[in-house]
């Protein structure tokens, strides 16, 4: 279970990406409804992640990167960048997703152009984290998420 939930947490913000994308196609050509519900859609895939992203910290911790000591540095940083993307995305997605309840489209249409653009970067750099932690060079044993961050 502890390999399993971040491939399922990964495949769900991949695909809650391609939904914001397929949702940005369709508001393009006009299809507000089929927009706003493959949006909830996307939205619903994201706290999916979250929940299964926090399930599995909590319950069986975080892998450490396992690569060279020479790559660990790198790593580290991109790692960091994705972790403030994702804050930032989930962040500015929340606002994006309650100014379009409020029907308040022109700031809805204004923010939600970068914040799917800023999505779609950090569903990028999450499937690279877990390529590389899961794939690339993977380790038998966990351990807490600051030590999982800064090693």
């Amino acid at each position: 279970m502890a390999k399993l939930l971040p491939f399922i947490s990964t495949t769900f913000i991949v695909l809650s990406a391609i939904l914001v994308a397929v949702g940005w196609i369709l508001i393009a050509k006009g299809k507000r409804q089929a927009h706003q519900t493959v949006m909830v859609w996307g939205a619903i895939f994201a706290v999916l992640f979250f929940i299964i992203y926090l399930t599995k910290t909590f319950v069986f911790g975080n892998v450490p990167f396992g690569g060279p000591d020479d790559v660990a540095v790198y790593y580290r940083i991109f790692l960091i960048f994705h972790i403030v993307l994702a804050t930032v995305s989930a962040v500015m997605g929340l606002v994006t997703l309650r100014l379009a309840y409020k029907g308040v489209f022109l700031k809805h249409k204004r923010i939600g152009k970068p914040t799917a653009v800023i999505w779609f970067i950090t569903a990028i750099t999450g499937a690279t984290v877990y390529y590389l932690l899961y794939i690339q060079y993977p380790v038998e044993h966990t351990t807490n998420l600051l030590d999982a961050i800064f090693g």
